[in-house]
């Protein structure tokens, strides 16, 4: 993913629809959620197993909210100019002290259990 190319498309769409003003962080957190809540309901009432394997127009659905999601969370690291993917990385080493792979005995650690 080019994500440079991705922040100017988005600024742009937005710029020519005079969004800014509203583009605010706490407006778009609260879209953000909203899309994470659309994406939601799409799984709403499937078993694992469908859940697991989207088809058609819920796929297509899905591919639509989380398309939604991304660009929120990228609007709102340039309006509070976060590097996103410092952010991960940084993230992901925390996460890896949080959740170590050996314990303090030197004992593998499993956080969960194989399907």
């Amino acid at each position: 993913m080019d994500m440079e190319n991705i922040k100017k498309i988005i600024l742009q769409f937005s710029q020519d629809r005079n969004w800014d003003y509203a583009h605010n962080p706490k407006n778009l957190s609260m879209a953000l959620n909203v899309e994470a809540s659309e994406l939601l309901e799409i799984f709403q009432w499937l078993s694992l197993e469908e859940a697991s394997n989207l088809q058609g127009d819920k796929k297509e659905h899905a591919k639509q909210e989380i398309a939604d999601i991304a660009i929120y969370l990228i609007r709102m690291c340039i309006k509070l100019d976060i590097n996103l993917e410092d952010a991960i990385l940084e993230k992901i080493k925390l996460n890896e002290k949080k959740y170590p792979l050996i314990d303090e005995n030197g004992k593998k650690i499993e956080y969960g259990k194989k399907s």
